[in-house]
């Protein structure tokens, strides 16, 4: 799904092939293509930015439903391209008390005591629930997220969109948030980006030619942001792709490798063998029901 934002781009490519008239676009995500199936708990974006989103804040599980909303927000960012100087914000330079926090989104003064920081090409950011955040123009952003439309913004530049300060203010955090997280290699593959209580988020990185079987027992959301590869009968390329959910997932990397982010429930825990590799011929079963790929937010 596409979707028009003050903050996008008119220009989606290489990660989007799709014509468009709409005006700038900021935010491409992901769908089940069978719109009858279960929602999904994950949401995978990618966001475009010519301008600095708002500044905002998402509340945690239990704040959420006390306002009558199933879950909370937690999130993360992966960066596929960024131009120089470009930057995000998350937490606050200083501490500052409740009441301090109410009179800074009312009198605007909130933009001065986010702290931003400077981010480069393959950098990832963590977003737990209760952190202020914004993000700066010129990046491409994949984001890995609890599916919520649960936001609370806090100030706008000048945009003729709402803030929500009472609710805002309730569930920020009031003081630094941590910038910088150490990756951790799992495999020769896999890399661990971030892993939460809602979502383990990583990259993998596979080699020419060849071939995989990914385990998709929960849900499960992958992305490719390199090279090319096939997965089960459909071609992933830069900017598609796939939801799977009880199903092992053939995976024939192309000639040039190809890299991905992988998405997936996991309850806080990588898992443990969700790579094996096939030996040539072997071709694992792939089950078009359970598995549906989505190419830069269409059917294919």
């Amino acid at each position: 799904m596409v979707r028009q934002k003050p903050w996008g781009v008119a220009d989606l490519g290489p990660w989007c092939g799709l014509d468009h008239d709409c005006g700038p676009i900021g935010e491409i995500s992901y769908e089940r293509s069978d719109s009858a199936a279960p929602a999904a708990s994950l949401l995978l974006k990618l966001l475009f930015t010519s301008a600095p989103l708002s500044i905002q804040v998402h509340p945690d599980d239990a704040y959420a439903k006390l306002i009558d909303l199933p879950n909370g927000k937690s999130e993360a960012w992966y960066v596929l391209d960024a131009v120089p100087g470009a930057s995000v914000a998350l937490g606050l330079t200083r501490s500052v008390t409740r009441d301090q926090m109410r009179r800074a989104i009312a009198d605007g003064s909130i933009e001065q005591i986010v702290r931003w920081q400077t981010v480069d090409k393959h950098e990832t950011i963590s977003v737990p629930a209760g952190t202020i955040h914004a993000i700066g123009a010129g990046l491409v952003i994949a984001e890995i997220q609890q599916r919520s439309d649960a936001t609370f913004r806090l100030f706008d530049y000048g945009r003729d969109r709402g803030l929500q300060p009472d609710d805002g203010a309730s569930v920020a955090h009031l003081g630094a948030a941590p910038f910088q997280i150490a990756p951790r290699q799992l495999s020769e593959e896999r890399l661990l980006l971030v892993s939460n209580a809602h979502f383990v988020f990583e990259r993998i990185a596979l080699n020419a030619g060849s071939h995989w079987s990914l385990d998709a027992a929960g849900e499960t959301w992958l992305l490719a942001v390199n090279g090319d590869a096939r997965v089960g009968p459909f071609g992933l390329t830069q900017g598609c792709g796939v939801f799977a959910q009880g199903a092992h997932v053939d995976i024939r990397a192309g000639q040039g490798g190809v890299t991905c982010l992988v998405a997936y429930a996991g309850g806080g825990k990588p898992a443990p063998r969700l790579l094996h590799r096939m030996a040539p011929p072997s071709i694992r079963a792939f089950d078009d029901e359970s598995t549906q790929a989505r190419t830069n937010g269409m059917n294919p």
